[in-house]
């Protein structure tokens, strides 16, 4: 049995339909990141921003690596300085 018996004549046309939407969709956003970033070409940097801060992307593409991309910024938030609190001797140095 070959697989063009088990194919559709509309799939074709299904998948590319698909696919264009993907591709639209990752365009979109890594538009949206370089505008962000004040920048008029798109780069793997704002390829690797848009899908990994779009949830659906960001899991449809979870076991994709976008070379040249880097990774997201992040700061665990015990590590911010809290609000509405001064820093006690901040401004004084170490005496030992």
């Amino acid at each position: 049995m070959h697989v063009t018996e088990r194919i559709g004549a509309g799939a074709p046309v299904y998948l590319a339909a698909v696919l264009e939407y993907l591709a639209a969709e990752v365009l979109e956003l890594s538009g949206n990141a370089a505008r962000d970033n004040k920048k008029t070409r798109i780069v793997p940097r704002h390829i690797q921003l848009a899908v990994r801060n779009d949830e659906e992307l960001s899991k449809l593409l979870a076991g994709v690596t976008i070379a040249e991309g880097g990774v997201l910024p992040n700061i665990q938030s015990v590590l911010l300085p809290q609000k509405g609190k001064k820093a006690v001797g901040s401004s004084m140095s170490q005496e030992f």
